[in-house]
């Protein structure tokens, strides 16, 4: 194949749906309604390469209101590998965020570490490891601070999710905590919010994130909270292992190991409280 031959692209929603089939079948485990709440995040987002009008690779790269960039959700199809097209993408989706943010804003991402090397060429720099983790669920009794999160505790919810990501997520929040078979869970306490978690269907069993908490001890009540909603089913759970409080969390519910990524920025490292992250949203969109 010529690379010349190849065309570069903003997808299609249809597109972002091909790009969510084959990381269900890379074994990403895709959420139920992933697709739609990134789409709807930043719809002008995604963008992929293209031969004889067929997509073969493709990539977010997510502007969070020109503050903050995610870049995830990279895939090439498996017959269209070690050409050098995988390269081309990915050094047009850094430049074309770069272009899409205010200038000096961060750009994060979520690596492999197959790519990590590569992606430190490019720019990014690993801030820690991030690992994922299957759990079977149960029913547990958990603390009576913790609530279901309600339409009037959105604005509420988006200041307190900020200080953990970096910036406001307004738009994806609203998708986030309204997603088919999920669960949205807040723990609240002298009219403080103190943590909160979203458990939510993905292909195979549950996955939780974010899970932010003041505490270990927030933390693991969140957690079973989570747990409770969707018993006697697979959960995952990705954490930051730099977080030793998260860590221990895993192995206190017997948590087995699954993967792990690097978190990675290219440019100056949000300053968020890591140890106060026991579970990040999502590998894609961050």
């Amino acid at each position: 194949m010529n690379i010349e031959n190849i065309v570069v692209k903003k997808l299609a929603y249809q597109d972002l749906e091909t790009l969510m089939s084959w990381a269900s079948h890379e074994g990403w485990n895709p959420g139920k309604d992933d697709a739609r709440v990134f789409w709807n995040t930043d719809p002008d987002g995604f963008y992929g390469c293209f031969f004889e009008d067929k997509l073969i690779t493709g990539g977010a790269i997510i502007s969070y209101d020109g503050a903050y960039g995610f870049m995830g959700l990279f895939i090439v199809h498996s017959d269209y590998r070690n050409d050098g097209i995988g390269r081309k993408l990915w050094h047009f989706r850094r430049d074309m965020l770069i272009s899409r943010l205010q200038p000096n804003a961060t750009i994060g991402m979520d690596g492999v570490l197959a790519m990590q090397p590569f992606y430190s060429k490019g720019g990014f720099n690993t801030a820690y490891r991030d690992e994922r983790y299957e759990f079977l669920s149960n029913s547990f009794s958990f603390s009576n601070n913790i609530s279901t999160i309600k339409s009037n505790d959105f604005e509420t919810i988006v200041a307190y999710d900020a200080t953990f990501f970096g910036c406001a997520r307004a738009k994806f929040l609203e998708g986030w905590l309204n997603m088919s078979e999920s669960k949205a869970f807040k723990y609240k306490k002298d009219n403080e919010i103190l943590g909160y978690a979203v458990i939510r269907k993905a292909e195979t069993g549950y996955k939780i994130g974010p899970l932010f908490a003041k505490n270990l001890e927030i933390a693991d009540e969140l957690l079973k909270s989570c747990f409770s909603a969707y018993p006697n089913d697979s959960v995952f759970l990705d954490i930051p292992t730099t977080n030793n409080d998260a860590v221990e969390l895993v192995k206190k519910y017997g948590g087995k190991y699954v993967f792990e990524c690097a978190r990675m920025y290219y440019g100056k490292a949000p300053n968020t409280p890591i140890n106060n992250i026991y579970g990040i949203t999502t590998f894609e969109l961050g």
